[in-house]
């Protein structure tokens, strides 16, 4: 962030209200840029100022997130929050006598959040121990798996907590010490005109600790590289694509901190009859056309066995035959239904006596579709 955003109004420089809408502030500035160009202005350096002075108004407020900064920085500063801070120096927003203001108090004062504003965390904080980051690994699974969970081991091979040290990149059985410059908080001030700003440690790093004798294995950096065998639970019912967070499996902390998670992206294999739609199963059976046209029963796979369903006589292909609760039952909410699409097959090649048969069966069939016109 360029501190002399305190001096400049940008919202005055393109002419738009504090409230613009992101397309006002770019229909202003476009309308600007095109009168102060220099292209449009040569020669005239009053112009091409104007046209610095534009773009750098355009470039903070039309990003979300510089935005949001001008926007908190000027608040502070027109709010009269410097009065809290030993009085008004004249001609200066900054404190009686050019007083420092600390941005840490200024962040206590207004609720905390303005770490980031200015620099990063909020530097009273300290800075050494952090989590580790979450990692994320790929795991494939058979169908019936899937259906029916089960807990299975996985091999990640990437940083880890020194097996020697626990990951406090000392060796076993030495001290570490609080560093004397930041005394453990990982950060000092540092003055910039009227403000004072924290930065990391230049000594520890900002960390806050100074190891003497660093592990012998690691070096210091309470990590190595190694292959992990990390058991996994895959609940019963998973979708393909669900994720199964283990945590404190990740990458490891820093300065001492906590692992982070490892996330474990499930991919489901097909199955050769069930196609999944939710805790729904569908599955497509051929039947004749006679047993189409007469009715029958039929056998049927379940995941558990088979059952027995009734089609009625005069099913048409593709009708879709319903069995309550032989879907998948995934733990939460009652179990899934078992779909049964019905597919009438007709025959490639029939015997004579089976042409003469459908030819009569024919000739009955267009009698009673004439005398059913006639009607």
């Amino acid at each position: 962030m360029n501190r002399d955003w305190v001096e400049k109004d940008f919202y005055q420089v393109l002419g738009v209200a504090k409230t613009a809408a992101p397309e006002g502030i770019k229909r202003a500035y476009r309308k600007l840029a095109r009168k102060f160009h220099p292209d449009a202005n040569p020669g005239d350096t009053a112009a091409e100022e104007k046209f610095k002075q534009i773009s750098e108004a355009y470039a903070i407020l039309s990003d979300t997130e510089q935005r949001k900064e001008y926007d908190e920085l000027r608040r502070l500063v027109e709010s009269g929050a410097y009065r809290n801070f030993g009085g008004q120096r004249s001609g200066s927003p900054f404190g009686a006598g050019g007083q420092r203001i600390r941005v840490e108090d200024l962040s206590d004062l207004f609720g905390g959040g303005l770490g980031d504003l200015f620099g990063g965390r909020n530097s009273r904080g300290r800075q050494g121990p952090r989590q580790g980051a979450d990692t994320t690994t790929d795991l494939t699974i058979s169908f019936d798996d899937a259906v029916a969970g089960l807990v299975t081991e996985i091999a990640i091979r990437g940083e880890a907590p020194c097996s020697r040290c626990g990951g406090s990149g000392s060796e076993p059985g030495t001290v570490i010490d609080v560093c004397p410059t930041c005394g453990g908080d990982g950060v000092v001030a540092s003055n910039q005109g009227f403000f004072s700003f924290s930065q990391p440690c230049a000594q520890c790093g900002g960390s806050g600790r100074l190891i003497s004798t660093p592990c012998s294995q690691c070096k210091g950096r309470g990590t190595d590289v190694r292959t992990r065998n990390i058991k996994v639970r895959i609940p019963a019912g998973i979708k393909d694509g669900a994720t199964v967070r283990l945590a404190g499996k990740g990458a490891p902390g820093q300065g001492g901190g906590p692992p982070g998670d490892l996330i474990v992206k499930v991919h489901v294999g097909s199955h050769q009859l069930f196609k999944r739609r939710g805790d729904d199963l569908h599955l497509t059976v051929p039947v004749s056309y006679t047993e189409a046209a007469l009715g029958t029963s039929i056998e049927v796979p379940t995941l558990d066995g088979k059952v027995t369903i009734k089609v009625p006589a005069g099913t048409a292909s593709g009708r879709t035959l319903r069995v309550k609760g032989r879907g998948i039952n995934a733990g939460k909410g009652p179990t899934g239904d078992l779909y049964v699409k019905i597919e009438v097959v007709v025959p490639a090649k029939i015997s004579k006596e089976e042409k003469r048969l459908l030819e009569e069966l024919g000739a009955l069939d267009r009698d009673d579709l004439r005398a059913h016109l006639r009607a």
